[in-house]
């Protein structure tokens, strides 16, 4: 029998290409495959209320004797302690920050006969208290201070900022482990759905990224924000890819 050995060659290469053809289709399969994966977040939150109230307290005395202005602060230290007292804040933990004392005769373009107190001294009262729950409802008494002649502002500073105590939560990294579990478990709830959903059966973590804790605050309130509220929320989200098969 006579072999066309062209023929054959053509055909063995022809058999060939449809072999190499047939595995590279196989394995883009597989890796098509590998890289189906769904990206899901979970959420968890917190309710929790400050345990920590930052309060400054800026008083001031002013008087064209320095003697005086001082004894002017003096007596509002002293009526700002009695009042703290009153609504049942421990002193203890106050601190006596930022004392200062200007002469306005030393700026070269004030008029001194215009002046009507030569010295002005200031002093801030910096309340510290684990109980802001004492320091809120003091700070809503704020007034009484004024009805005994005790000048004074509150809050972060006297230019414009916003006024009253600053309230801090503490507890963040007690909370983490809990919260980070119960966002992974919320996010493979949302992909095993996916999956059941896409008819898929749900593999493996293909990346996980856990978030940003962030606190935030309970009551959306325009003009008061976070740090003004005792009660907040903690809120962290975890972004995760899972495989699906």
């Amino acid at each position: 029998m006579n072999i066309d050995r062209p023929a054959v060659r053509a055909l063995i290469l022809s058999i060939g290409v449809a072999l190499a053809g047939l595995l590279a289709g196989s394995g883009f399969a597989r890796a098509r495959a590998a890289d189906r994966y769904v990206t899901v977040k979970g959420v968890s939150e917190r309710e929790v209320r400050a345990d920590l109230a930052i309060w400054p307290l800026h008083l001031v005395g002013a008087d064209n004797d320095l003697t005086m202005a001082n004894a002017k602060l003096s007596k509002s230290i002293a009526g700002v302690r009695a009042f703290l007292l009153k609504h049942g804040i421990d002193t203890s933990q106050i601190q006596m920050t930022d004392f200062s004392a200007t002469d306005a005769y030393s700026n070269q373009f004030v008029n001194e006969q215009k002046v009507t107190n030569r010295y002005v001294v200031h002093q801030t009262i910096l309340v510290r208290s684990n109980h802001p729950d004492q320091v809120l409802a003091a700070s809503q008494q704020i007034g009484e201070l004024a009805s005994i002649g005790v000048p004074i502002s509150s809050g972060t500073d006297d230019y414009g900022s916003r006024g009253g105590p600053t309230f801090i939560f503490s507890g963040l990294n007690r909370l983490k482990p809990e919260m980070i579990a119960d966002a992974t478990a919320r996010a493979r709830e949302a992909a095993s759905q996916f999956a059941r959903d896409s008819r898929s059966d749900l593999g493996g973590i293909r990346q996980a990224n856990q978030g940003i804790f962030e606190i935030l605050p309970r009551d959306q309130a325009p003009g008061i924000p976070e740090s003004g509220q005792i009660a907040k929320v903690v809120r962290v989200v975890a972004t995760i890819d899972y495989y699906l098969r």
